[in-house]
């Protein structure tokens, strides 16, 4: 198949101003729903691009596991790549890639950890195989083979066989606070609709219109 057979028109929706929630949270979880709806597989799936302190980027699919007005929350291990990364440069980028519904969601902002006690929650919420997993690897390091993980996970699992998994120190979550959130939706003839929320000294929020 060729590049131009993929091309398409999008028609399933419009989105004008006044269809807006009152900030970009509510707009945000109404979409989410409607994505739900559409049975869109893991649509709290996005992507998470970060940098380094000298600007060269790199970007991962993470799962967004919470949501609140202080902004959106993932979970990792803080020594990964994208942990290092994150520490030295906190500025990223989340993109929830809806094509199946012609929406996109992007969102710019600046990620902090999450308060010890909230990763403690989350972590005993997971499947207790989860929890040992986050022990077992040494995220992003060069490994000799699978067998070193699933070696190690065989030890932790004797380890704390009979007894609570604990947080690892090195493992938590992160908290993304927007400062721009453009919703996204196609339109025919390439005319989208992006619309952005766009954060004001004062906390309040504005929306722009931008070109497609």
């Amino acid at each position: 198949m060729s590049l131009a057979d993929l091309r398409k028109d999008y028609s399933l929706a419009g989105l004008a101003e006044k269809d807006l929630a009152r900030d970009p949270f509510r707009q945000f979880e109404k979409w989410f729903q409607e994505a739900e709806a559409a049975k869109i597989p893991e649509p709290n799936a996005m992507t998470l691009a970060t940098a380094t302190r000298e600007g060269r980027p790199s970007a991962r699919t993470v799962l967004l596991k919470g949501l609140d007005g202080r902004g959106f929350v993932f979970y990792s291990n803080y020594e990964s790549r994208k942990g290092r990364e994150l520490e030295a440069n906190p500025q990223v980028t989340l993109v929830f890639p809806w094509v199946a519904i012609e929406r996109q969601v992007l969102i710019e902002g600046t990620a902090t950890k999450v308060a010890r006690e909230e990763s403690e929650a989350y972590f005993h919420s997971r499947p207790r195989a989860s929890q040992l997993g986050a022990w077992v690897a040494q995220q992003s390091a060069v490994i000799a083979g699978r067998a070193v993980l699933e070696d190690t996970m065989k030890a932790l699992e004797k380890k704390y066989a009979g007894q609570d998994v604990p947080l690892p120190a090195n493992w938590g979550g992160w908290r993304v606070a927007p400062e721009t959130v453009e919703f996204w939706q196609g339109r025919r003839s390439r005319l989208h609709d992006r619309l952005r929320f766009r954060r004001e000294k004062d906390g309040g929020w504005s929306v722009e219109r931008l070109a497609p």
